[in-house]
């Protein structure tokens, strides 16, 4: 009875000793600034972990009040990731170095700055200085709202999980390919949807210089912007002058983020002596929700517009 029981109990430590490395290999912890990136991280993690965003979809993530539980996150990940070029700049480098977390540190496989595995666009030259507003000397980090950068940022993704953990790099590599070819092949289909549309209606105004790589993406023009320079709210005189590149440029969108106020948008539809539409878009992924839904919830409103605003029929 004793040696039947001697057994058993070798048998269930075995079990439990086989199991504990599988569990540790496959239970990663990545945490993400923004809530396009956490969306990637999930899709490309999978079942072998879980992805924890900071940043609420509706906030600023250039002005960010850290909260107690991000400390909790940052100590406990094996991964973070952020958008870099300094948008997080003045709330996350401090929290990385108090989380007492070697593995996160700048350096280490986990620390990710994912602007590293894009095509910067808006890069400053010359010097910068505060009279600029607030310019980011990397370039425009807003590539989120490009699928083709976010392609890239994937691959990248895949590539540090599969270095964290080598047993499952082959899987992590294979969801990474499919998201960046699922990324690629939206981009392409919007492309050929704004190809279609009139030149004079791939225009619009935003609040903040978030449109760059949509434009860029999407052939879309941003004559102006409702900041007179990054970071400076519009004053009176500017407003004046974004009237008048609607009435000269024939502009008929002004779309922004949802983070900021379309007081400013709506003073200016109603003063104007054409239609504007002015679109209000979810900034960042939403918790369950993919990247590409994201996307389709960002781009196909001001898609809408641009038709709405010039009357373009593509449908009929």
């Amino acid at each position: 009875m004793m040696h039947r029981r001697m057994q058993w109990l070798f048998a269930t430590l075995l079990g439990v000793l086989i199991l504990v490395p599988s569990v540790a290999t496959a239970d990663l912890k990545v945490v993400t600034t923004v809530g396009d990136l956490g969306a990637m991280a999930q899709q490309v993690v999978g079942e072998h972990g879980e992805v924890e965003t900071l940043v609420r979809p509706a906030e600023d993530p250039h002005f960010v009040d850290p909260r107690p539980s991000y400390a909790r996150h940052l100590n406990q990940a094996d991964m973070v990731v952020y958008v870099g070029l300094e948008l997080e700049v003045g709330w996350l480098p401090t929290l990385i170095d108090q989380a007492r977390n070697s593995d996160i540190q700048s350096g280490r496989t986990g620390h990710m700055d994912a602007s590293q595995y894009i095509q910067a666009q808006e890069v400053p030259a010359g010097e910068i200085d505060r009279s600029m507003g607030d310019v980011h000397p990397g370039g425009n980090p807003h590539y989120n709202m490009d699928p083709r950068q976010m392609a890239r940022v994937a691959m990248a993704f895949g590539d540090r999980l599969g270095e964290l953990r080598p047993a499952l790099a082959d899987e992590f590599e294979e969801r990474s390919r499919e998201f960046a070819r699922d990324a690629i092949r939206f981009a392409q289909q919007w492309e050929e949807k704004f190809a279609q549309l009139p030149s004079e209606a791939r225009q619009l105004i935003g609040y903040h210089n978030a449109w760059a790589y949509v434009g860029d993406w999407l052939g879309v023009q941003t004559p102006i912007k409702l900041e007179p320079k990054p970071g400076v709210p519009p004053n009176p005189r500017h407003v004046r002058q974004v009237m008048d590149v609607i009435d000269s440029r024939d502009v008929g969108v002004i779309a922004q983020l949802e983070y900021y106020s379309t007081d400013t948008a709506d003073t200016i539809a109603n003063r104007a002596d054409r239609d504007v539409q002015v679109v209000s878009v979810p900034a960042q992924a939403r918790d369950g929700e993919e990247y590409l839904e994201q996307m389709e919830n960002l781009i196909r409103p001001v898609y809408e517009a641009m038709k709405r605003a010039h009357n373009v029929d593509l449908d009929g």
